[in-house]
């Protein structure tokens, strides 16, 4: 079955005991001082006791906690899963973002696309796209360390919804169509709907609940629908 041999890897890590965290280089791991601090502080641990680390690209190994990491199991690589899982959100307001980047992230999503839509009550000026990009990879980079993921998905920076209007196999998110399959690129609308525009630059549509939903719970459940699919898809 294509993508067996990722699915056991990836299994694999989410099964070790102990917190998980990522470092630069798996082959010589070392912690940053601020991880340091919070598996030492925040999750109590104690020189010895274990830990998984990884490097963001698919690869882990086991370690022993301490002022220098014990390497207690060899280097494990986890290949990337296909099809691609990947979700576009319209910028939302409050700590909505951040709540959709966390959970697609603990689903298993590669790629997150944050995005302005005609009718997106938010506007992020240059300021705030930095700001608010460094936040959101860093919401990312803990949402892998909670679920015991080898791979960071890719966060990209705030998109216009024309530039990915045009991508390949991309559908948006409405309350007609098929539910989502797999390959697509899902596009989340604002709440306040797509535009007449938006709907004639991207004609296919996925129907994935016979509600209407807040922006951030359609989200995830595009994500949890693309994450079973490929699951099934690869055998589990």
């Amino acid at each position: 079955m294509p993508g067996a041999d990722a699915l056991h890897a990836a299994l694999a890590l989410a099964r070790q005991s102990g917190p998980h965290t990522f470092v630069d280089d798996v082959e010589a791991p070392v912690l940053s001082e601020p991880d340091h601090r919070h598996l030492e502080r925040s999750l109590r641990l104690r020189e010895g006791d274990a830990l998984t680390v990884a490097d963001g690209r698919g690869r882990w190994r086991s370690c022993r906690f301490g002022d220098s990491l014990e390497l207690i199991g060899e280097v494990v690589d986890v290949p990337r899963f296909e099809p691609e899982v990947a979700v576009g959100f319209a910028l939302v307001k409050g700590g909505r973002p951040e709540t959709i980047v966390q959970k697609l992230t603990e689903l298993g999503a590669d790629r997150i696309v944050p995005f302005q839509a005609e009718r997106s009550v938010v506007v992020w000026d240059d300021a705030k796209v930095h700001k608010n990009a460094a936040r959101l990879d860093r919401v990312a980079r803990e949402a892998a360390m909670q679920s015991h993921r080898a791979w960071l998905p890719v966060i990209e920076p705030v998109a216009a919804f024309t530039d990915l209007a045009v991508r390949p196999n991309v559908v948006r998110a409405d309350l007609v169509g098929d539910p989502p399959q797999l390959g697509q690129f899902v596009l989340v609308g604002p709440e306040g709907g797509w535009s007449d525009e938006e709907r004639k630059a991207v004609v296919a549509s996925s129907l994935f609940a016979p509600h209407v939903l807040r922006s951030e719970t359609a989200a995830i459940s595009a994500g949890t629908l693309l994450i079973a699919a490929r699951w099934r898809y690869l055998g589990g």
